[in-house]
Formats: C-alpha cells, sequence, structure tokens
C-alpha cells in the first residue's frame, strides 16, 4: 500500500534524514496518484520494471503487487538505498542498484542495464524521476531499448517532450522523443501531491516506444544539438554553421532555404539527417 506523508516522515525520521534537495527528492503522497503511475506502466507478467528514484519505496510496493517479474530500483541516495536494502531484503524480486542511474549524459548505468536483461524480457520504467536526469534518461532508455515508459516529471519538461514544430518549447530532445516513441501526457499533477510541495506543476507522462532512430540514433542526436543551437538562423545557415553541403541537402528534399530549424517537424529533420548519410 502506498505510503501517506506521516508514514514517508517517520521512515526518514527514523533513519535521521530529510528530503535531499541536490537528488532531487519530492516524495509523492497522493495514493491515488501511486496507483495511477503503477497502473500506467501496463506492467504484464514477466515484465521487467525500472524504479528511478525509489524513496522510502511506496511506489515499490505498487509495483511489487504487480505480476512482474523483476523490480531494478536504482538509488543514488545511500541512506535510501540502505533503507530499502533491509526493507526488502527477503523480496525475491527486488534487486537494488545503489547509484545513478545515469554514468554519463548519454550513457546508463552499467549494472542496471545488465540487471534488466533487455534483448530477454520486456523491460518497463515506471518512476516519479528526479527532475534533474529526466530528460537525458528518457532518451537513452528509449534507445536502449524500454518497451514503456510511465512517469512523474516537472510539466515544463512533460510540455517539451510533446512540444511541435515552431512551439516555444520545441527542441532537440522534442524531435529525439517523438521518433522514438509516442507521447502521451495523461494529466497534470499539482505541487500538493508532493512532499516537500515543488514549486511548479509537474505531469504524468507515458511513452510507449516506436523506435525510428535504430543504429542512427546518437548520430542524429549530435546533429540536432548543432541545427538546435543555431535555431533561429536559416536552415541553410545552420548546415553551413555544422559544415554540411547546405544547398545539396536543401535541394535533394525540397527545403524552404530560409526556413529556420525550430520550424522543422521531426521527419523533415530525419530527412535532413539523411542527406548526411
Amino acid at each position: 500500500m502506498a505510503q501517506t506523508k506521516k508514514e514517508i516522515q517517520a521512515h526518514l525520521d527514523a533513519a535521521q534524514m530529510h528530503p535531499r534537495h541536490r537528488f532531487g527528492q519530492n516524495f509523492m503522497i497522493d495514493q491515488n496518484l501511486v496507483r495511477l503511475i503503477a497502473a500506467a506502466g501496463e506492467i504484464a507478467a514477466g515484465d521487467v520494471v525500472i524504479e528511478v528514484g525509489p524513496g522510502t519505496g511506496t511506489l515499490t510496493e505498487e509495483l511489487l503487487a504487480t505480476p512482474a517479474s523483476k523490480v531494478v530500483a536504482v538509488e543514488i541516495d545511500r541512506d535510501l538505498a540502505g533503507m530499502l536494502r533491509t526493507r526488502y531484503e527477503a523480496e525475491p524480486r527486488f534487486q537494488l542498484i545503489e547509484g545513478d542511474a545515469l554514468a554519463s549524459k548519454h550513457e546508463l548505468n552499467a549494472d542496471m542495464v545488465a540487471a534488466c536483461g533487455f534483448g530477454e524480457k520486456a523491460v518497463k520504467l515506471v518512476a516519479n524521476l528526479p527532475y534533474n536526469i529526466a530528460s537525458p534518461l528518457v532518451i537513452e532508455l528509449l534507445i536502449t531499448g524500454v518497451e514503456t515508459l510511465a512517469f512523474t516529471v516537472q510539466k515544463e519538461v512533460a510540455d517539451r517532450l510533446r512540444a511541435g514544430a515552431g512551439d516555444e518549447m520545441y527542441g532537440s530532445i522534442s524531435v529525439m522523443v517523438q521518433l522514438l516513441g509516442e507521447v502521451e501526457v495523461m494529466r497534470t499533477l499539482p505541487p500538493q501531491a508532493f512532499w516537500p510541495a515543488p514549486k511548479i506543476d509537474s505531469a504524468l507522462v507515458r511513452i510507449r516506444r516506436r523506435d525510428r532512430l535504430g543504429t542512427q540514433a546518437a548520430a542524429f542526436s549530435r546533429l540536432l544539438q548543432q541545427l538546435f543551437s543555431a535555431r533561429r538562423k536559416t536552415i541553410r545557415k545552420a548546415l553551413a554553421q555544422a559544415e554540411l553541403p547546405a544547398e545539396k541537402i536543401i535541394a535533394a528534399i525540397g527545403l524552404d532555404p530560409m526556413a529556420r530549424p525550430e520550424t522543422l517537424d521531426p521527419q523533415t529533420l530525419w530527412a535532413v539527417f539523411q542527406q548526411t548519410c
């Protein structure tokens, strides 16, 4: 059963702990929300579930109540990891990875990847994600092969994930995620659903993987970074700045040379990349 605010506070007090801002710790205290996130993961028998930032284990309880074959919990906070290790030491389907889910901005924790057994079973992410790692983590998990991601994140990030060409929030992460999956923002969550309450709204997001990039994801991401660093220049100037044959690419796919990278939809940007291969 999901933990109440008082129960979470009691767990932290017993361990002489308090929420740590540097780890982006905002604990879910809305029990209905905890159940909703677990349900959004669409967990089936045999699935492996990754939970990044399990905290005191309130969502973990719901995940272990599903037919998942394993719950891989990744916790960077040493004290919380110790608490979880003790709490679930008798649970054979629980595996704790103590550390950061990201080894670097573009690399997942190797122990986490090994624990999930990609290619053997369906792997899903269900988590109340720490805000400071959400964007790069989502991209790397999609590239690696996570089938479904259901997670809470600050609403600004959710808006960025689903933004369309020309939108103020549209950027390289929008393009990458939309070519790697189908994004659904399921609902907005008020600050009061968490403790400590963040100063901004959050959102529950679900992404179902539909990979259109294959082995070229990393190279495409690098090109996007170059183009969106010049997002308000013309595509002709942005391509030239990236030291690419601008006129040839523009002619090959029939681009308006005066269009700006921020106005090009994901499929058009993918077509631009294809001309560079």
